[in-house]
């Protein structure tokens, strides 16, 4: 069994399991890497305690000359020290990703780092931290969240694009399709419209052309595919795919 973490902890999903643990504790690896690798399994905020005792379990017996609060707290922010005790964070897991240790498979993980690589290309602050908070959730394997998470943020997007640059031609295209359509004078507004016909209209006036409105309308439909409780089965490639004609077509481009 895993020891257990500091009561009242929050739990997430664990980066590597104890069979997995006992793998990498002996490797040639640093001081910091294994203590990060045990906070990584323990999986929530963790005293100095429980560490050493999974690191035992694990058939590892921490040598007598290491001091872990040291070592983290010079880790240059890959864990912190909670109120509740020492946690890893989320530049701490990307870590040990870089170090190999995931869940994903190598292709993957190689997306993974692809996608991050356009982080630095998206303008927009706050579009940025939406997408790396997508892409986190992509290497978390929680592919579903993933996709609706970055369907929301380019929704978004194109929203704000629509008001800053081409609000009063797409009222214009909305009412001749719809009659019954009242001027939107604010991104709320727009998002009155459905998102498959927003799609149509933004086609009609040239923001996006046929095969982009065809792409994203097939983003659409993935979305709505995962934001309800179904069967629908969604794998790495296919939320990865997802993320790529987003950031490709609309973060990038808007």
């Amino acid at each position: 069994m895993l020891c257990l973490p500091a009561r009242g902890a929050h739990w997430r999903q664990s980066l590597l399991s104890l069979d997995e643990l006992k793998t990498w504790l002996h490797r040639d690896l640093s001081q910091k890497d294994k203590i990060l690798l045990i906070l990584a399994a323990l999986n929530a905020p963790s005293q100095i305690s429980d560490i050493k005792r999974l690191g035992t379990e694990a058939g590892f017996r921490m040598p007598a000359n290491w001091n872990p609060s040291a070592a983290l707290g010079k880790s240059m922010g890959l864990a912190i020290r909670a109120p509740n005790g020492w946690e890893i964070t989320d530049a701490g897991r990307q870590h040990l990703r870089n170090l190999g240790v995931t869940k994903l498979s190598p292709a993957a993980v190689q997306v993974a780092v692809d996608l991050r690589s356009e982080l630095p290309n998206i303008q927009n602050d706050d579009t940025r931290l939406f997408v790396e908070e997508a892409i986190k959730c992509y290497e978390a394997e929680l592919y579903r969240s993933a996709i609706v998470m970055s369907w929301l943020a380019a929704v978004h997007v194109m929203h704000q694009h629509v008001f800053d640059k081409h609000l009063s031609t797409f009222n214009a295209e909305a009412k001749r399709v719809d009659a019954k359509w009242r001027d939107a004078k604010s991104t709320d507004d727009i998002g009155r419209m459905g998102e498959s016909d927003f799609l149509d209209r933004i086609s009609a006036i040239s923001i996006i052309g046929k095969n982009v409105k065809k792409e994203l309308k097939d983003c659409l439909d993935r979305r709505n595919g995962c934001g309800h409780p179904n069967s629908l089965k969604i794998g790495s490639n296919t939320a990865a795919h997802h993320i790529e004609i987003l950031l490709l077509n609309v973060f990038k481009r808007f």
